[in-house]
């Protein structure tokens, strides 16, 4: 089964971006370090073989090269993700959606969940996020995407609520490997330390803000 993977985003723009890390950043600042997050994250996709690309983005972010582009549709965060499966959806394909917040992803680790996704005895791959959120869920018939559109998004049940709305729905569902996402200074500098060299989100971070003292 092929398997396109869709980066769900929003354009970096000053004050409507990684706003919890203001304090200690200014709004342009988080903005940056948002853009370097969301780089990392194209571009290891993008080394990620075997797979089509989406970039599913509020606001005007251009597609790289070599990626299709949908536009995000929907009030809540349940309703867009939803429709980024409807609105990408084709027949035969399975989409894996992630985030722009865990900029340590890598191809190794996307081309894993792919092949797991691709094993007939999975339906979905969920990967639970250190928050209680989720970082990636991959769907083989992307029409299951509608599971999530009235799951509470953003909260520390978020991905329990997720994998039990798929399993209502009969799914059976592998587990990926839990990742920490960014939203805090803190978690900022914890994701830059498992970065790979050349990073631009760990350069971002490290030339942006300051370390946090530990006690």
């Amino acid at each position: 089964m092929s398997t396109q993977v869709l980066v769900m985003a929003k354009t970096p723009v000053a004050g409507r971006v990684k706003t919890r890390l203001c304090p200690p950043c200014t709004p342009e600042q988080a903005a940056g370090i948002a853009a370097a997050a969301l780089a990392d994250t194209l571009a290891a996709v993008t080394a990620t073989p075997g797979v089509q690309r989406r970039l599913v983005v509020e606001g005007d972010h251009p597609a790289p090269p070599g990626w299709n582009r949908t536009p995000q549709r929907g009030t809540t965060l349940g309703e867009r993700l939803a429709n980024a499966y409807a609105d990408t959806g084709t027949a035969g394909v399975a989409s894996l959606l992630i985030g722009m917040d865990t900029p340590q992803v890598s191809p190794g680790l996307l081309a894993a969940a792919v092949r797991r996704l691709d094993h007939d005895d999975a339906d979905a791959v969920l990967g639970l996020a250190e928050d209680g959120g989720w970082w990636a869920l991959g769907l083989r018939d992307p029409c299951h995407g509608q599971a999530v559109r009235d799951v509470p998004m953003s909260t520390p049940d978020t991905g329990a609520l997720t994998l039990a709305a798929l399993r209502a729905r009969g799914l059976r569902v592998a587990e990926l490997p839990t990742l920490r996402d960014v939203d805090t200074a803190a978690d900022a500098h914890a994701v830059t330390a498992l970065c790979g060299a050349g990073s631009r989100f760990a350069l971002t971070v490290t030339a942006l803000m300051s370390p946090i003292a530990t006690p």
